[in-house]
């Protein structure tokens, strides 16, 4: 029995996962249509050099997407602190940009990759690489799950696997 109990644990805290993975996935993909049309927008009606529309591309899209994981990947968190959230967000969406932007960098003016088809390749890799980063940073520090809410699904669990024994006997 108590086996079974793990194997359902397990399957829900899966599942539980993949429906974040999933919605953090919908905000992100929106944010990155955000990002890459802001960064070609730019490109083509100014002068900016790359890496600096890259970088006004990321922030524009950055404050897309803190409201998208707030609002919608992850409302039912916990949100008391919004300040701590927000500076947390911030912080964390930083270092993201560097590593978004230091492949374009790299790959810009370490290699000398530089038509619109290179800097929309590798601004679309950097993206890639930093969202492993701000999945992790996001879900571990800046929008943790309510601590009560691990107590009251293992109550739930508890009481139903009672009220299952009870209704076998």
């Amino acid at each position: 029995m108590s086996e079974q109990r793990t194997i359902g644990r397990l399957r829900a805290r899966v599942d539980q996962l993949a429906h974040e993975v999933l919605k953090f996935g919908a905000v992100g993909g929106a944010g990155v249509f955000v990002n890459l049309g802001v960064f070609n927008l730019i490109k083509h009606i100014s002068e900016l050099p790359t890496v600096r529309a890259s970088i006004v591309a990321t922030v524009v899209a950055t404050l897309f997407n803190y409201l998208g994981y707030r609002y919608f990947t992850y409302r039912d968190r916990d949100n008391q602190g919004r300040t701590k959230e927000l500076t947390l967000f911030l912080l964390f969406s930083a270092v993201g940009l560097v590593i978004e932007n230091g492949v374009l960098y790299a790959a810009t003016y370490g290699f000398g990759w530089d038509s619109q088809l290179q800097n929309n390749v590798f601004k679309f890799l950097g993206i890639g690489i930093a969202t492993l980063f701000r999945f992790w940073s996001y879900r571990t520090w800046v929008f943790r799950a309510l601590p009560a809410r691990e107590a009251v699904e293992t109550a739930e669990s508890f009481l139903s696997e009672a009220r299952d024994q009870t209704a076998r006997k």
